[in-house]
């Protein structure tokens, strides 16, 4: 995931001891240490600035059937004030960007894409908008976003708004205020955790960052989102898919309707879905002390048959975990297949998505 290098602006705020700042489109790595956050957002609460995320708003009378043939869910039965993540691909089947889509009523949406495809998503959408009724509009610079992530997130945040948001089910969204600020919270996230984000005006988001900081909310940075998510099994586009992959590769098929008669990839995707698919995703375990980075190779009899997507130590699960890709026509089983870790061979145990589940 990419930084944006153009900082809204930034503020600071008493945490404690020491000044924490609202980091406005420039996250940081950490703020106490990573460990120390991703510990606080698996048990209590934690608070990220995530403003680099794009915002697009789609509107138009036009605008469920225009992203019903350029998503991979089915917006058409997508009720309001439901979201959903799916992928968009381009017409060979190759994954442009992973998102979510928000959906206020039939003529009008929020997508939210990945800050460094924000522009070759733009391009994908602008190539098909080939009706006038259909508007994008970027407001990624007019609004600000923050999540709120953990056992605890939602009762730090019903501490703040008017209405009840452990009603809230996943994946759907409401409107209340924060401070006097008027917010939209979606219950999603990157954490696997329960939580919130929230979409708030650009100019009042070192407010409400202030208002959950204040009140033990622990401020995170980037190490420990990404660390997070490769424990739910969360996919980061740029590491573990990509345009030369395609959903079926990625074990994204349940996110890919292809029902749709209209929908542009579908041609390309029926096809790639009949077939054996020439790379196949997996979760690893890896033995002994030392983390599989991304780009290290997957080794089976002697062979090279794949590489490292994402790898980290889990504190959590106290045990070294990676995803990574093998072509399936050089392997015959994943009993025996092993990670060459700088030189030195290491065993590894395929397992399955994701390796941390909350308990629900």
């Amino acid at each position: 995931m990419n930084l944006l290098k153009t900082p809204l602006h930034k503020t600071h705020i008493e945490s404690g001891a020491r000044m924490v700042p609202f980091a406005g489109w420039d996250m940081p790595v950490q703020y106490s240490g990573i460990l120390d956050e991703v510990k606080a957002v698996r048990t209590n609460c934690g608070l990220f600035d995530v403003s680099h995320m794009g915002r697009l708003d789609i509107h138009g009378a036009h605008a469920t059937d225009f992203l019903n043939k350029t998503l991979s869910v089915d917006v058409i039965k997508l009720r309001p004030n439901r979201a959903r993540y799916g992928v968009i691909c381009n017409a060979a089947g190759g994954i442009i960007d992973d998102c979510i889509v928000y959906k206020f009523d039939p003529e009008h949406f929020l997508l939210v894409p990945n800050a460094s495809n924000k522009n070759s998503v733009i391009d994908w959408l602008n190539q098909h908008v080939s009706n006038a009724e259909v508007t994008i509009t970027d407001i990624t610079d007019q609004q600000a976003m923050i999540a709120l992530q953990g056992p605890n997130s939602i009762k730090a945040l019903n501490s703040q708004v008017s209405n009840d948001i452990s009603n809230l089910k996943m994946f759907n969204f409401t409107q209340d205020s924060i401070d006097g600020v008027e917010v939209m919270i979606a219950r999603t996230g990157y954490t696997g955790e329960d939580g919130v984000e929230l979409f708030v005006p650009k100019s009042k988001a070192p407010k409400i960052w202030e208002t959950f900081a204040r009140n033990g909310a622990k401020p995170c940075g980037l190490g420990s989102r990404d660390l997070l998510r490769i424990e739910a099994g969360l996919l980061l586009h740029g590491n573990d898919m990509d345009i030369t992959i395609n959903p079926f590769e990625a074990g994204l098929d349940k996110f890919v309707n292809l029902d749709k008669d209209d929908y542009i990839p579908g041609p390309a995707l029926r096809i790639i879905c009949s077939n054996v698919p020439d790379k196949k995703l997996l979760a690893l375990y890896i033995s002994g002390n030392r983390v599989a980075r991304p780009g290290y190779s997957l080794i089976y009899k002697n062979k090279e048959v794949g590489h490292i997507t994402s790898g980290t130590y889990s504190p959590t699960l106290d045990r070294n975990i990676a995803l990574g890709y093998v072509q399936t026509a050089l392997i015959d089983n994943y009993t025996n297949l092993k990670c060459d870790i700088r030189g030195q061979i290491t065993d590894l145990e395929v397992t399955g998505l994701p390796f941390y589940s909350r308990n629900i």
